[in-house]
């Protein structure tokens, strides 16, 4: 017995056609007209578009920040990426201080396993390099099937490598089939401009922007091209904000580099005029790269559609407002940095992109999906609507509207940063390995059934399914 969609119109990538969806157990049997067997179930989806599950490769949840953690955990933030149309996420397993590698993605395991409402895996954040270290990367590609891994070269004395480990990394990675994903700022440079602004009494939030300029993180992803490029090896810039760096990108592709990039919501919806609202509200804006100026968006816009920018992704690492990033009233300095959008991230982009003409809807599906998928060994398992792939499909009916508010959302945060945002579309129905999950916009039952899932290596794709 299968279930079958019918009347709907298939998004993928590369094609949009109506025809028929036939899913059977966790996976997808059958596309075309007349599929239905005997004893199947009829779903009409008729006026409605079938995309393939979101795929956001960048979630912080359960990630503790000195004394305290952020507020959405894996049971809370999967739940909201659910419904708004995700069902697979790549969080960050943190390797902290002495930790090895196997330490940390057990931790991580421990706090992910049963409380997912959405099909998960891990990239492997590096903070402490040596060369055990760098012996366990192999494992962990062929072993624990974590074929990505995280440095970051910003927030100096915590998560900072320097240059010579970020290049061994990358060398280690290159050899291993995995792809690193970087942090592009200069740490270093913003230690020092936040110690001046601190000493000059400059300590609301709207200094955020003006410590971590746009220079400090176009020159960092000039740097890390540049030790791919010596390292031989494949490069993933995260949550890129502006021109500069963006053209560090297109130009490291134009000569062939392996250079993929990924943009967040928040770079191309907000911009830094939200670091001048009244009291301590900013806080609520106080995420790493911030907040460019609004000329920006044009420039990130115009990445996504020629393909300089690969991925859409959110970066969702949330705090609240009370008590949380309230701890920097008096110093910017120790607001946490991030914000939420796990369960926004599809609606805004098909509201401002595809209904705006920024965006093909086969580009949607590719930079909320497809491409993730692919750079990350989930392809095509998951990032297409193909006979043998999972089963993980999202029923989106264009004729719904609605305005985003903190009320209407299930992030465990007291605030949206697109609170008041219109937005077009929505996730009505969502499969998961083929079981409805969602329906009518609702949870069909309170339940996590979300898996962890082991993904191919980086290398074994290069020049076959890469993006």
């Amino acid at each position: 017995m299968g279930i079958v969609l019918h009347g709907g119109t298939i998004v993928t990538a590369a094609d949009m056609y109506q025809a028929d969806v036939r899913i059977e157990g966790e996976r997808i049997v059958a596309i075309g007209y007349e599929i239905k067997q005997p004893g199947d179930q009829a779903i009409d989806v008729d006026g409605c578009f079938l995309f393939p599950g979101g795929i956001d490769p960048h979630t912080h949840f359960d990630l503790p920040m000195g004394t305290f953690s952020t507020s959405d955990d894996f049971f809370t933030g999967s739940k909201a990426a659910l419904l708004g149309g995700t069902t697979t996420i790549l969080d960050f397993a943190t390797q902290f201080k002495r930790e090895s590698l196997k330490e940390a993605l057990g931790n991580w395991h421990a706090k992910a396993e049963g409380k997912c409402y959405v099909d998960y895996g891990f990239h492997m954040a590096i903070t402490d390099w040596n060369q055990q270290i760098s012996r366990e990367i192999t494992d962990l590609v062929q072993l624990e099937g974590v074929p990505s891994f995280k440095l970051y070269m910003a927030y100096k004395n915590t998560l900072q490598v320097d240059d010579g480990a970020l290049l061994q990394a990358l060398r280690r990675a290159g050899e291993s089939g995995a792809l690193v994903c970087v942090h592009c700022e200069n740490g270093d440079v913003i230690e020092d401009l936040v110690h001046e602004a601190i000493a000059q009494g400059n300590t609301s939030p709207k200094y955020h922007p003006l410590t971590r300029p746009p220079e400090a993180e176009e020159e960092a992803t000039v740097r890390v091209i540049t030790l791919a490029q010596i390292a031989n090896a494949p490069v993933y810039i995260v949550h890129l904000t502006n021109q500069g760096a963006l053209q560090a990108v297109a130009n490291a592709k134009l000569k062939g580099n392996e250079v993929y990039a990924e943009t967040c919501p928040q770079y191309l919806l907000l911009d830094n005029s939200y670091y001048d609202l009244e009291g301590f509200n900013s806080a609520k804006y106080v995420i790493s790269p911030p907040l460019r100026p609004i000329e920006n968006q044009k420039t990130l816009w115009s990445g996504l559609r020629t393909g300089v920018l690969d991925v859409v992704a959110t970066d969702h690492c949330a705090f609240n407002y009370k008590g949380q990033k309230e701890l920097g009233l008096n110093d910017f300095s120790k607001i946490p940095n991030g914000a939420p959008g796990v369960e926004t991230r599809m609606g805004l982009l098909y509201t401002y992109g595809v209904m705006a003409g920024k965006l093909s809807i086969s580009e949607f599906v590719a930079l909320t999906s497809t491409n993730a998928a692919k750079l990350f060994g989930l392809f095509p398992r998951k990032g297409t609507i193909a006979p043998g792939s999972d089963a993980d499909l999202i029923v989106w009916d264009p004729r719904i509207s609605s305005v985003i508010t903190v009320d209407s959302l299930h992030q465990h945060v007291d605030y949206t940063p697109y609170e008041g945002f219109k937005q077009i579309g929505q996730a009505t129905h969502v499969f998961l390995r083929g079981k409805l999950v969602v329906q009518n916009g609702q949870l069909v039952e309170d339940k996590p059934l979300g898996i962890y899932v082991s993904r191919k290596p980086f290398l074994k794709r290069k020049g076959e399914e890469n993006v």
